[in-house]
């Protein structure tokens, strides 16, 4: 039979694909990891080195492949992030390499992303827009406007030297693929001399910075293997926020737009910050795809005549 964590005998027979992954949702399933069978399938296609729909086609395992596919199938029971295991993490068209150190980016970042992109997409049938990704992480929001938006110049910010590391190589490997190159650059959100060459000059601001407030409990998976400073935002989440909307109000050009993506507790409060501010107008609060608040924006207002 095929090994499994708690069963460590070793299988005597060729272990077909379908027997696999049985033994490996169940043992998924287990230890409280979902959707166990959807992993199950995704862990045994990276071992054999084909997509997920060929799964069905492929020959039975070899012993290496099945002791391979044990560890893993192991590790993820202990909540490893099944995106460290593979390597690698999906966000809208693009397959990002992650691991130890960067922030797994999540599907509700796919919708912040998307809002982005279609304003690039309206400015850019008239010039070349400048887009600014700050808290990059991974670079994923980034790398979706250059991948999506081809006449967009794209500058990607991050203070941490672990996620630079894997921003960087991603932003090598589109580059390689033929994506126009983007702008890497080393810092923090919250410092007032960060791009201050492109002040006034930005046409589409976003970030996903760190808003959970401190103490929430989260998944293990977040918890023991996400960066903290990339989750935590302070007592109330908003601490890096707050500094950040006077950054996007000195880097917008007048009717420029800021997206930031914010804890589903603070539906009101990001908003209503914005608004308080005084230099944004249009201020909206937009739901993830469970409905939750998710990510406000707003439009820099022209200045006072």
């Amino acid at each position: 039979m095929t090994r499994i964590p708690g069963h460590p005998c070793g299988a005597t027979e060729p272990t077909r694909p379908s027997a696999a992954v049985a033994a490996a949702t169940s043992a998924l399933a287990e230890a409280g990891v979902g959707p166990a069978r959807t992993e199950a399938e995704l862990l045994l296609a990276y071992v054999l080195g084909v997509s997920r729909g060929a799964l069905a086609l492929a020959a039975p395992l070899t012993p290496e492949q099945r002791d391979r596919l044990s560890d893993l199938v192991e590790r993820r029971t202990r909540h490893e992030p099944l995106q460290h295991l593979l390597g690698s993490a999906a966000f809208r068209y693009l397959e990002l390499a992650v691991g130890p150190g960067v922030f797994v980016p999540r599907p509700e970042t796919e919708l912040l992303a998307g809002w982005g992109i279609e304003q690039a997409r309206l400015l850019g049938s008239e010039s070349e827009p400048l887009v600014v990704d700050l808290c990059s992480g991974s670079g994923a929001i980034a790398l979706s406007v250059a991948e999506e938006v081809p006449g967009a110049r794209v500058v990607a910010v991050e203070r941490a030297a672990s996620a630079l590391h894997w921003l960087r190589r991603n932003a090598a490997d589109r580059a390689a693929a033929g994506d126009r190159p983007i702008e890497v650059v080393a810092g923090d959100v919250t410092d007032p001399e960060l791009l201050t060459g492109y002040a006034g000059r930005v046409d589409v601001l976003l970030c996903n910075p760190p808003y959970v407030p401190d103490g929430t409990a989260v998944p293990v998976e977040v918890a023991e293997h996400d960066p903290a400073e990339a989750v935590f935002g302070g007592p109330d989440g908003l601490a890096v926020i707050r500094p950040l909307l006077d950054r996007a109000a000195r880097l917008l050009r007048p009717g420029g737009v800021f997206g930031v993506e914010h804890d589903d507790t603070h539906g009101s409060a990001v908003p209503d910050l914005l608004r308080d501010d005084g230099r944004f107008v249009d201020v909206t609060d937009h739901p993830d795809l469970v409905g939750r608040p998710r990510f406000a924006t707003a439009r820099r207002a022209d200045p006072a005549p």
